[in-house]
């Protein structure tokens, strides 16, 4: 059995504010979520799915905000903004939420609703999740660029299974 190698920073507070870049695959890869046609994702239900649950998390967390984001056929990225403390329905009472709790509600209520909706039982995302810490306006704009033109580069990105590589 594989050592599982954590993904997350070491000692780093991912319920710090701050923007965080994160990628979101599908088990297995599978296209799930629609396709490409002329540069542009196009979604098929899953993929509503999805991109509704996916905005709805600034509704779930008054402590976040969403930047740019898209759904590919077999993933998503977006940018998480965490602004600090989340303010509960309790005046006196304050929580942190972590960037592992947002991305971790939006899988489980997505393979609830997929499931569900459409009787896939096969339906499911990939376990953990990539991140990236943006510690600067440079950063921030390149991972903008990069989300809003990923559709544009689908045949060339590594996320995509139908692109047969050969290993020199």
């Amino acid at each position: 059995m594989k050592k599982r190698i954590p993904n997350r920073l070491n000692k780093y507070d991912y319920s710090q504010p701050g923007y965080y870049f994160v990628t979101v695959c599908v088990r297995n890869k599978v296209n799930y979520f629609g396709e490409i046609k002329n540069r542009q994702m196009v979604l098929n239900e899953y993929g509503a799915v999805a991109a509704v649950y996916w905005q709805k998390i600034s509704d779930y967390y008054c402590s976040v905000k969403l930047d740019e984001w898209a759904i590919m056929p077999n993933h998503i990225h977006g940018i998480i903004v965490l602004s600090g403390t989340e303010h509960c329905s309790v005046p006196t009472t304050k929580k942190s939420v972590s960037l592992s709790q947002i991305v971790k509600s939006f899988k489980d209520v997505t393979v609830k609703h997929i499931r569900s909706e459409f009787s896939d039982i096969c339906f499911a995302w990939q376990r953990s999740f990539y991140d990236h810490i943006i510690r600067d306006e440079s950063s921030l704009s390149r991972m903008r660029e990069y989300i809003a033109n990923n559709p544009a580069q689908w045949d060339l990105d590594i996320e995509n299974t139908r692109i047969v590589r050969v290993k020199a």
